[in-house]
C-alpha cells in the first residue's frame, strides 16, 4: 500500500527476499488515474532505479487498468442486480454510480485518461446489467480549492431529489473494497443528503471484496499477463508524453510527489484525531459544540 502498512517498498523486499522470478504488478484500482495506479507506479520505477539487482533478478510486466474485463463487469451487474431485486419497484429505481474524483487539471493538462475510462466503465456496466433503470455518474471526495471533475456527488444527488426520484442506488464505482470512502461517505453523509433531498429509499451496492466471479478474474488476468508479451513501468510512466507523468516537485496544487506523502499524513492525522476525540469525549469539535 501507498500509505499503511504493507508498504511498497516492505512488499517489494520481500518478494526480493523470496527469490521471485516472475512478477505481475497488478494494481486493486479498476480505472487507471495518474493519482491512483500512476502513485503506485511512479515509486516502483524508483525503486527499481536505484536497486539495479531487481531487473536481474525477476521479469515483470504492468497492468494499467482492467475494468473492462467480462469479468469484473459481470460481478459489478450481479451486485446492483441484486439490490434492485430486493426493492419493491426495481425498474423504477434510479441508478447513481459514485466515483472518487480526481482535479479537472489532471485530465485536461497532465491528459489523465481517468475520466475516459471511468465513463466508459459506467457504460459498460449499464450494457452487462441490461436493466431498463435510468442511471447518474457522479464523483466524491474532493478536497482543496480547486476544480474536481463533475457533477460532484453532493450536487447530484440534491439534483435528482428536486427532481422528484424516491430511489437511489449509490454504485461505488472506483473501489473494490469497503473503507471510510463507502461506509462513512457514501453510507453515512450521502444518505443524510439524500433523505433531506426528498429521496425516501436510499440503497448502496456493496464493493466487491472477494466475490467469487471478480477474484477468479483477477486470477484469470494474472495468468493472462504471464502469458503476453511483458509490459514496463517505462512504458506506463511514458507512453509517448502524452500524460505528464512526473509534475514539477514543488509545492504547488497538484499530484507531486511531496504532496502526496502530506496528503497521506494529514489524512492520518486527522483519522486519529477524530478517533481519540470520539473516544475520550474531548477536543477541538467538542469545544466549538459540533460533538
Amino acid at each position: 500500500m501507498r500509505y499503511w502498512h504493507p508498504f511498497t517498498e516492505e512488499a517489494l523486499a520481500s518478494i526480493k527476499g523470496d527469490q521471485v522470478s516472475q512478477l505481475v504488478i497488478l494494481p486493486l484500482y479498476p480505472q487507471f488515474s495518474i493519482s491512483t495506479s500512476g502513485s503506485s507506479f511512479r515509486l516502483l520505477e524508483k525503486l527499481w532505479q536505484e536497486d539495479p539487482t531487481l531487473e536481474k533478478q525477476m521479469e515483470y510486466t504492468v497492468v494499467t487498468s482492467w475494468y473492462h474485463r467480462p469479468g469484473y463487469l459481470q460481478a459489478m451487474a450481479d451486485l446492483i442486480a441484486k439490490e434492485l431485486d430486493r426493492c419493491s419497484r426495481p425498474d423504477e429505481v434510479h441508478i447513481f454510480f459514485s466515483a472518487h474524483g480526481v482535479p479537472l487539471s489532471y485530465v485536461e493538462e497532465a491528459g489523465d485518461p481517468y475520466q475516459q475510462e471511468i465513463e466508459d466503465c459506467t457504460g459498460r456496466i449499464m450494457k452487462t446489467l441490461n436493466r431498463p433503470n435510468a442511471h447518474t455518474l457522479a464523483y466524491q471526495s474532493r478536497v482543496g480549492p480547486v476544480e474536481w471533475l463533475q457533477p460532484y456527488t453532493e450536487d447530484a444527488i440534491a439534483e435528482l431529489g428536486s427532481e422528484g426520484v424516491k430511489d437511489l442506488l449509490v454504485v461505488p464505482i472506483s473501489f473494490v473494497s469497503e473503507h471510510i470512502e463507502t461506509l462513512q461517505e457514501i453510507d453515512i453523509e450521502y444518505r443524510e443528503l439524500a433523505e433531506a433531498s426528498g429521496i425516501e429509499n436510499f440503497h448502496r451496492v456493496p464493493a466487491l471484496d472477494t466475490h467469487s466471479g471478480f477474484i477468479n478474474d483477477l486470477a484469470d488476468l494474472v495468468v493472462e499477463s504471464l502469458e503476453n508479451p511483458p509490459v514496463k513501468l517505462s512504458q506506463v510512466m511514458h507512453p509517448q508524453k502524452k500524460v505528464k507523468m512526473y509534475p514539477q516537485e514543488r509545492w504547488q496544487w497538484g499530484i507531486t510527489t511531496t504532496a502526496e506523502v502530506w496528503n497521506g499524513r494529514l489524512a492520518m492525522i486527522g483519522f486519529i484525531a477524530l478517533l481519540v476525540e470520539l473516544i475520550s469525549g474531548k477536543g477541538l469539535l467538542h469545544f466549538v459544540g459540533l460533538m
